[in-house]
């Protein structure tokens, strides 16, 4: 009971302090929202471990932080052959082979009004696909090794970041391009002085949906054929096993190699598309 009890008042607490700073006259500063973000994590585990042992809860049912944080401990040298495999070698691999044949695709779409009103609708369809269809008919393909793992990345990524390229390319106006034309430019001089970069918020809103999207297609094709290694492979035996903590334990490695990823693709974005104004302070 006093468990509980210290739950909901530090949770009151947290709730308190985040809104005074959110409030406050420094809310707006970079260094308060990373403080009111800390603050509503810590908060967050620091009540999931107070219920867990107050309520007495199962393992099998959901761990409390401080055993899935012993485990991830105690699992590094695993944990990171699992991450080399799914993320480095299958994520990571399919992310550049779909994004960069989904930007050149693009570049004829925009050039062809056929294969623009020809190949965009079979996008729409392919990519509403399930996953769980397709993952195991590109494993039979591909293999039980990361490659098939990349297959399935490249086809989840390929149809988003195609969609959002042609949109970008297609954001300038026809008066801007005509400016270009009375200007003596080429069709490569336009695109690589106007049009590319005027596509360009829209190629990274397409790099940062796939970084997840990548990830989420590597660990779920591991379910359908792995070898011995992998987020996915580690997920499934783990569960069967009972092992939750080492399910959450690479569930917590996955959601850093998202977040990580998904923010050195924006860090790029800034430094590329620092005349945008969503890029202004």
């Amino acid at each position: 009971m006093i468990l509980l009890v210290a739950a909901f008042l530090l949770w009151a607490f947290g709730w308190w302090l985040n809104v005074r700073l959110a409030s406050g006259p420094l809310a707006d500063s970079r260094a308060v929202q990373l403080l009111v973000a800390a603050i509503f994590g810590i908060t967050v585990l620091a009540v999931w471990e107070l219920l867990v042992r107050g309520l007495q809860v199962p393992m099998v049912i959901l761990p409390a932080p401080s055993l899935i944080a012993v485990r991830f401990a105690s699992s590094t040298d695993v944990l990171w052959a699992d991450f080399v495999q799914t993320f480095l070698k299958g994520a990571l691999c399919g992310y550049a082979i779909g994004c960069g044949a989904a930007v050149l695709t693009a570049i004829l779409v925009d050039r062809s009004e056929f294969l623009r009103l020809g190949l965009l609708p079979v996008g729409n369809f392919v990519a509403a696909l399930p996953i769980v269809g397709t993952a195991p008919i590109l494993v039979m393909w591909f293999g039980f090794d990361w490659q098939s793992k990349a297959a399935v990345v490249v086809v989840m990524v390929f149809f988003p970041m195609l969609v959002n390229t042609v949109a970008g390319l297609r954001e300038t106006s026809q008066m801007q391009r005509d400016l270009m034309q009375t200007y003596a430019a080429s069709y490569w001089q336009g695109f690589f002085k106007l049009r590319l970069p005027a596509a360009m918020p829209f190629i990274f809103n397409g790099l940062k949906i796939c970084t997840t999207l990548a990830l989420i297609g590597a660990i779920v094709a591991e379910f359908f054929g792995s070898p011995i290694v992998g987020m996915g492979f580690r997920i499934s035996t783990s569960v069967g096993q009972l092992a939750l903590d080492m399910v959450w334990a690479e569930i917590f490695m996955a959601a850093l190699a998202g977040t990580l990823f998904y923010g050195a693709v924006a860090l790029i974005e800034r430094s590329v598309t620092f005349w945008h104004p969503s890029q202004q302070g």
